[in-house]
């Protein structure tokens, strides 16, 4: 056997104790299937196999696509030209009112599934919703004028959601949360990113409920209500443990009113609500202007359940022109909390900038 065997000999026997490539079919067994409008997106997922690629041709389709077959790819032939919208469905996903559906359970999540290239406009709910999956990849999707969230899910670990545009949804354009049929402490994600996305004219752009050990990074947020929220609450483990770095959050100036859970927001660009241990560092926050208690550039707000935020290091951001002020520290009960660094003209309370 020469070196070179030995060595993929290696490298194979790694891995596959790791529990890393073995779970991937192999290339020569996987297959494309083509859709074109009329015909059912959901008729070539339910015929597909692990690995297989479903490409949707340019056009609009008016279905609920629900997707449990891992390592499936779902490909439009890009956001401007392939649109699912609402259609009739009697299917889980079609009844809540979603268009696409990602969902694996408790004891099988859902692995390597990827979505791309399409819009998704107009559901009552969210435009993608999934729920019990790893290493799901949401690249080049556009959800818009979605009822709820744009891309949103829970129970997921390792996602990668890249490069999309979330708009004019009812509440935030990406959200990622632990659950939402119980209370439970946050949920490490084991490095889930969201990096590169663009969210406007949403309640809020970005909402991490919930969850640890993951990067918001490189997003655009202007002409939302709120940019980015991280949330957290009394359960165990604490929410935090996450980076939101290199963010673009600018005008998020919309005014929507108040509900059960939160006041009415405008002009709010980072804010920490009841979390610990979080990194804010590199974000440009500018021209946030608003009159809510959430107001600001960057927040630190005791949660509404009286939670601290605690041990959260704010450095090396540029937060000026920002309603209200541009750091604003409205939780002083919680300690640990650092300001270095950053380049800004208000803070609150006064020695900040």
């Amino acid at each position: 056997m020469t070196r070179r065997q030995i060595a993929l000999l290696a490298c194979t026997t790694a891995l596959a104790a790791t529990g890393l490539g073995a779970a991937a079919p192999p290339l020569e067994s996987r297959s494309v299937h083509q859709v074109n409008p009329g015909e059912s997106i959901q008729k070539a997922v339910d015929a597909a196999q692990p690995g297989d690629t479903i490409v949707l041709s340019p056009g609009t389709y008016h279905e609920s696509v629900r997707i449990s077959t891992p390592h499936l790819t779902l490909r439009g032939s890009g956001a401007l030209v392939t649109v699912i919208e609402p259609g009739k469905g009697a299917d889980t996903c079609a009844k809540a009112g979603n268009g696409i559906c990602v969902t694996g359970t408790e004891g099988h999540p859902v692995e390597g599934v990827s979505v791309r290239s399409v819009t998704l406009r107009g559901f009552a709910r969210n435009g993608l919703w999934a729920s019990w999956t790893d290493r799901l990849r949401v690249q080049h999707v556009t959800a818009e004028k979605n009822g709820t969230w744009g891309i949103a899910q829970e129970r997921s670990l390792r996602s990668t959601v890249r490069r999309n545009t979330a708009r004019d949804n009812g509440d935030a354009g990406l959200f990622l949360g632990n659950t939402l049929d119980k209370e439970e402490g946050a949920t490490d994600t084991k490095g889930t990113l969201v990096s590169e996305n663009r969210v406007s004219g949403n309640r809020i752009g970005i909402t991490v409920r919930r969850l640890r050990n993951l990067s918001v990074d490189r997003n655009e947020a202007t002409g939302n209500c709120a940019a980015v929220f991280v949330v957290g609450d009394e359960s165990l483990p604490r929410a935090g443990a996450m980076s939101v770095r290199r963010n673009n959050i600018h005008d998020n100036n919309k005014l929507c009113p108040k509900t059960p859970r939160l006041p009415a927001l405008q002009g709010s660009g980072i804010v920490l609500t009841g979390a610990e241990e979080t990194l804010v560092a590199r974000n440009r926050v500018v021209d946030n202007v608003g009159t809510s208690p959430l107001s600001g550039g960057i927040v630190l707000f005791k949660s509404f359940v009286g939670v601290l935020s605690e041990r959260n290091e704010i450095r090396d951001n540029v937060v000026l022109r920002n309603g209200g002020a541009d750091l604003a520290n409205r939780d002083t009960a919680g300690t640990g909390n650092t300001f270095r660094r950053n380049t800004c003209g208000v803070s609150e309370p006064a020695g900040l900038c």
